[in-house]
């Protein structure tokens, strides 16, 4: 199998991008999974969203070994946001005179008995933001009004939060927070690695975090855990020679941490914007849906930007947090399930009417089964 990428050297990106979906390429990747699996159970999980979305689109669970599946784990970063936490901006989205700034999916996510798009047609002033730098333009220019991001992502979003609570603290915009519901994804692994009723034999580990972590704080998945992990990109070619490079290290029983997305990710990351995240905040225990609390996976502002930290700014009183009934999210977000297996799945629950928020983010891994019929 080989260690190289395609040849990058085409006129445009259009043309560079377009050799990564060649089938000239795709098809001897696949025959050579195949060939390497053969009457095995292996099972590989993909714990980033547009990985999710890429599997489903291309169809990839189709054309894998019969005993080779490719679970979908918690690379949604909305889908893993805690309900108490959608319950906390509802009940900031309720303070009179507020402003709630948000990612477009978050709006459809339940609370326990109410959504942010729920409260915005209730009257609520609840906006679709494109980056919280747009909120701290909105605060500016409204200045009697009291504004708050929903910060929610992992490690790749984190840094422009981080620049916007900077940049308000620079021009003196003290009516700016952030609702910080970030997430680290090292720890979930360790979570899920750990999990006894969860086998995974190898992890396709997420490209776009991996450009701000680099690839020492997935080792741990060999050292502790022997498990492989391959760091792909997003195109045919990326995932396919992903799944056969993990396939074979489960098969020759020769564990490692790769980087096969050279073009996105170098080794050491980016420590500019890690150091950007760490000025402004510091390491947390954080709930996750369907993972429970797991220690020092999440964010918090530090102390000395909490004038920053919409959690201090007003005191809330935040419903009990109630499930939604029958929903199996965080079965799926631990690759215990398929979607599939979900009893509300296509039926109560479909991305019109989402029962839980694996079916509401575009990157859930139930609204790409239902999608995509993987």
């Amino acid at each position: 199998m080989r260690d190289n990428q395609p040849s990058m050297n085409a006129p445009n990106m259009h043309d560079a991008l377009g050799a990564f979906r060649d089938p000239a390429l795709v098809r001897p990747l696949s025959r050579t999974i195949t060939a390497l699996a053969g009457e095995r159970t292996i099972n590989l999980m993909e714990v980033c969203g547009t990985h999710t979305m890429s599997i489903g689109r291309y169809g990839f669970r189709s054309i894998m070994p019969v005993g080779l599946h490719l679970l979908s784990g918690p690379g949604c970063p909305v889908c893993v946001t805690a309900n108490q936490d959608i319950d906390h901006a509802i009940a900031l989205a309720r303070v009179p005179g507020v402003i709630i700034t948000t990612f477009g999916d978050m709006m459809r996510v339940p609370g326990s008995t109410s959504s942010l798009s729920a409260e915005k047609a209730a009257g609520r002033d609840i906006r679709i933001v494109y980056s919280p730098l747009d909120a701290l333009e909105i605060a500016q220019a409204s200045p009697a009004k009291q504004v708050f991001f929903l910060g929610v992502g992992f490690e790749t979003t984190t840094p422009t939060v981080a620049a916007a609570i900077l940049e308000a603290q620079a021009r003196g915009i003290t009516n700016f927070s952030v609702f910080c519901a970030h997430k680290l994804t090292p720890p979930a692994l360790r979570v899920i690695a750990s999990d006894p009723q969860t086998h995974v034999d190898g992890f396709i580990l997420p490209g776009h975090v991996s450009t701000i972590t680099g690839v020492d704080p997935f080792r741990f998945l060999v050292d502790e855990f022997s498990i492989p992990g391959v760091i792909t990109g997003f195109e045919p070619v990326d995932i396919l020679e992903g799944v056969a490079k993990l396939t074979q290290m489960v098969v020759e029983k020769r564990p490692d941490v790769i980087n096969a997305y050279h073009r996105g990710v170098n080794a050491e990351g980016n420590a500019v914007a890690r150091e950007l995240v760490s000025q402004v905040f510091e390491p947390c225990d954080a709930a996750w849906r369907g993972l429970g609390v797991i220690p020092q996976s999440g964010l918090r502002i530090r102390p000395e930007f909490r004038g920053f930290d919409a959690r201090l700014r007003f005191n809330v009183q935040v419903e009990p947090t109630v499930e939604p009934r029958g929903c199996r999210c965080g079965d799926v977000l631990r690759g215990r399930i398929a979607p599939a297996e979900c009893p509300l799945f296509g039926r109560a629950c479909t991305p019109e009417t989402p029962v839980g928020p694996c079916m509401v983010s575009s990157e859930g891994s139930c609204a790409a089964h239902y999608r995509f019929r993987s």
